[in-house]
C-alpha cells in the first residue's frame, strides 16, 4: 500500500472544488457578485467566511510539504498560504477587500470563472494524475 499523498488529495480536491464553482459561476453570471455583495453587507458572513477560508488554507498549508523541486507541492502550499493571508484580510479590512473584490468582478465577470475553471482543471488532473 503507498503512502497517504496529501498534495494529490489537495490538489485533486481544491481543483474539483474550483471547477464546481466556475461552472456554477458560468452557469449563473452574476452569482459571485450576488454572493460577494451579501458578504459585504454581513459581519457575520465576513467572519464565518474569513474563519472558514482560514481553516481550510491552514489545513492546506500545514499537511503539504515543502519540496524543492516538487512543483505541486510548492503550488499547493503556497495556495494555502494565500488562502491563510486573505482570510486575514477578510477579518481584518473586509469593507476595503470586498469592494475591491466587486470592483474586479464587475469588470470582469466572464474571466474570473474561466479562470477559476481552468486552474481547477490543471489542479486536478494533477492530483489524480498523481494519485494514479
Amino acid at each position: 500500500m503507498d503512502a497517504f499523498d496529501p498534495t494529490a488529495w489537495s490538489a485533486a480536491l481544491l481543483g474539483l472544488f474550483c471547477i464546481a464553482v466556475a461552472i456554477g459561476a458560468l452557469r449563473q453570471p452574476g452569482l459571485w457578485r450576488q454572493m460577494v455583495d451579501e458578504i459585504d453587507g454581513s459581519p457575520a458572513l465576513q467572519l464565518i467566511s474569513g474563519f472558514c477560508e482560514l481553516s481550510v488554507g491552514a489545513a492546506i498549508f500545514l499537511l503539504n510539504p515543502w519540496i524543492q523541486g516538487d512543483l505541486l507541492a510548492m503550488i499547493v502550499k503556497t495556495i494555502g498560504g494565500l488562502m491563510m493571508a486573505e482570510a486575514l484580510v477578510v477579518m481584518a479590512m473586509s469593507d476595503i477587500y470586498f469592494h475591491f473584490w466587486l470592483k474586479n468582478l464587475a469588470a470582469l465577470h466572464r474571466l474570473w470563472p474561466l479562470f477559476t475553471l481552468m486552474a481547477g482543471l490543471a489542479l486536478a488532473t494533477a492530483g489524480m494524475i498523481r494519485l494514479a
